[in-house]
């Protein structure tokens, strides 16, 4: 790390994760640019998630919130680099992913988000991949001071989509389509997985997230994403 602080903050929330966060934080680790810092936020974890990321976090915040979004912003609160990433607890990088990122940046120097390609497999699913603008937080690098004191909400499952409403329109964007991160879907127990099984009442779905979707879904529209 620069003594100006580290170029990456790379944010994980994570709850209950013990039995397949080692991927994912192997795959940070592992990176052959390592000017980063490591923030997992164990929110609500019953297991002994704390004591494996123990082994590999420069910060371990403890959180009971119950909810990813409210978890990330407990991490960009101590957040540092000059750059955010954000990780699910249960996704990886790809090798290289960091310099890449970092090489595309230098190019790219004016934006505030890059968006870059992303790899997907669900069960019983062929492996897939996806290089377009997306309303996860989990396939870009966010400028820490264009997030500012921007935060995301508090809703259960629809964050994502609530923070991209806010961000994107305003942002200047810059796009790498190779993939470089592998988003875990519909694992057993996750909350894509619960989703599908009808375990969320759509009642629960507060009607900003709504709205919010809609307005994405305009603003996609719009610039032609």
């Amino acid at each position: 790390m620069n003594e100006m602080g580290p170029f990456f903050s790379v944010i994980v929330p994570a709850h209950n994760s013990a039995e397949f966060i080692r991927r994912g934080l192997n795959s940070i680790k592992s990176q052959s640019f390592d000017d980063c810092e490591l923030i997992v936020v164990c929110d609500s974890c019953t297991d002994n998630t704390a004591e494996i990321v123990a082994g590999y976090s420069d910060r371990i915040i403890m959180t009971h919130y119950g909810r990813a979004g409210m978890a990330r912003n407990a991490g960009l609160d101590q957040a540092t680099g000059e750059w955010i990433l954000f990780m699910d607890d249960d996704d990886w990088y790809l090798p290289g992913a960091f310099e890449k990122i970092v090489g595309e940046l230098a190019k790219q120097n004016a934006i505030d988000i890059l968006a870059y390609g992303f790899e997907w497999k669900g069960r019983g699913q062929a492996l897939q991949s996806r290089s377009r603008i997306y309303p996860a937080v989990w396939n870009k690098a966010w400028r820490r001071e264009f997030i500012g004191e921007e935060r995301f909400p508090d809703w259960i499952h629809t964050d994502d989509l609530g923070f991209a409403r806010k961000m994107h329109p305003r942002a200047r964007f810059g796009f790498l389509p190779e993939v470089l991160y592998h988003y875990e879907f519909m694992r057993p127990g996750s909350v894509s997985d619960r989703i599908r099984n009808g375990e969320y009442d759509n009642n629960q779905i507060p009607e900003e997230a709504r709205d919010a979707a809609e307005g994405y879904e305009r603003w996609l529209k719009q610039k032609g994403f």
